[in-house]
């Protein structure tokens, strides 16, 4: 399987962006003034995976100013793009761009009735931290999870990119 096209999503992304948000997300979405938000903020990073023809993934990374924390705000995969590790891919970008900014540790929440994104987090070495009740719009409970970063890990990723 060949290594997905991961780059910053650009204004021009931001059709694609809320078409996915929509169709992966029943509560909750971002709106296209967060997209917009989060495009101009020095504090987040967009990701897209482009195939070409349209972008069937997305990663939101958020960083506060003089934290070691990053946080995973979002990761959506197109239901027809499912299975071919396009959230692994962004995964692993969203903490080789942690780690350059900084970041010791990546924590995110994940629904608590989503146990395909569960397994991949617990796969890739995200540690349970805690039931958030009622965390989300629709009254969903989410699952916090938190990981150290691997600062050698993820240059060698760099590495072999190249």
């Amino acid at each position: 399987m060949r290594t997905p096209s991961i780059r910053a999503a650009t204004r021009t992304d931001l059709d694609c962006l809320m078409a996915l948000e929509s169709e992966s997300f029943g509560s909750d979405r971002l709106t296209l003034r967060s997209f917009r938000h989060f495009l101009r903020a020095p504090t987040a990073a967009l990701r897209v995976v482009d195939d070409g023809a349209r972008i069937p993934a997305y990663a939101l990374v958020v960083f506060r100013k003089g934290s070691t924390l990053a946080r995973l705000y979002s990761v959506a995969v197109a239901e027809a793009a499912r299975g071919r590790g396009l959230a692994g891919a962004l995964l692993d970008d969203a903490e080789r761009l942690a780690v350059g900014r900084g970041a010791e540790r990546m924590r995110l929440e994940v629904r608590d009735d989503n146990p395909a994104a569960i397994r991949l987090y617990e796969r890739r070495g995200y540690a349970f931290k805690g039931l958030q009740p009622d965390y989300y719009e629709d009254g969903a409970d989410a699952r916090r999870y938190e990981k150290p970063l691997d600062r050698m890990a993820s240059g060698r990723s760099r590495q072999a990119d190249s």
